[in-house]
């Protein structure tokens, strides 16, 4: 089989299809990665290795990532359009591989106008801050291995409106949609602005990321993580909508916080109801 024939290529390609329609990407901004499974690393190495290939030359990431030693990593490429994400998937993405001491990749496969994403050491971090925060808590095959960065307008917006702090946009959003608190009850993670494309961001994320599945960058869009690409695409979806709700919610109020979202009670009772555990300290 072919490696752009392989199922989780054929997901990335229609997330990044789905989030181009939706606004999210515009010209080449955005970017994805996924953690490859045991066995979708070993029938990549197999593909390979089948057409007498062995990578590129191996380049310092700058970080030192055990966590990461080894693995295989599906990566959007620097200046990607997703838009072209199902046309040629070898120009938007590529296989990178994650040498032994987890402190340099080469390229597998793909990424053929170069290299990753400028965002690449935000998700190397990201995956290692997810993989630490859920290593006694989830299995093998439920641990995070999606990381997705999109410039959602909505959540940008509000941005420019609230302040940059996890409890006062947490509360924002739950309040917004009655079934928000079910999606993200860790609630989620806001981050001041910064200078994106470094190690600085990076590690700042991670930190945010090490406590929630999700981080907001002020005025310049949103991180989301999950397990597949369904959950990470949902919940920067379900975040993204809520800040549009909670957006026109205020401005029908002539800019004032609107009076009926959702009560402190009303959460505390649905989260009750379903089993789930809110942030602590996150409702009054």
């Amino acid at each position: 089989m072919q490696i752009r024939q392989m199922d989780f290529v054929r997901e990335m390609v229609r997330l990044c299809e789905d989030a181009w329609t939706l606004g999210w990407h515009e010209r080449n901004a955005g970017n994805l990665s996924y953690r490859l499974t045991w066995e979708e690393s070993r029938c990549v190495l197999d593909a390979i290795a089948s057409h007498g290939c062995e990578g590129d030359d191996w380049t310092d990431t700058g970080l030192v990532l055990p966590q990461l030693a080894g693995s295989l990593i599906c990566v959007s490429g620097a200046g990607a359009c997703f838009r072209n994400a199902g046309h040629c998937p070898e120009l938007v993405f590529g296989i990178v591989q994650i040498s032994s001491e987890g402190s340099s990749y080469r390229i597998l496969w793909g990424l053929e106008d170069g290299r990753p994403t400028s965002e690449f050491p935000t998700h190397l971090l990201a995956h290692a801050a997810r993989m630490d925060a859920e290593r006694e808590s989830c299995a093998e095959g439920c641990q995070s291995r999606v990381v997705y960065h999109a410039h959602c307008p909505d959540a940008i917006t509000l941005s420019n409106i609230l302040p940059p702090d996890s409890r006062v946009w947490t509360r924002a959003l739950w309040q917004a949609m009655t079934e928000a608190v079910l999606f993200f009850p860790e609630g989620v993670g806001v981050l001041p602005w910064m200078v994106p494309g470094g190690c600085d961001i990076a590690r700042a994320s991670a930190r945010v990321l090490g406590d929630f599945r999700s981080c907001i960058w002020t005025q310049h869009g949103l991180f989301a993580t999950g397990c597949s690409f369904d959950d990470a695409f949902g919940l920067a979806h379900m975040i993204e909508k809520t800040a549009g709700i909670y957006l026109a919610g205020r401005a029908a109020c002539g800019g004032a916080e609107p009076p009926y979202g959702v009560s402190d009670a009303q959460l505390r009772l649905i989260c009750e109801e379903s089993g789930v555990l809110p942030r602590e300290g996150f409702l009054d």
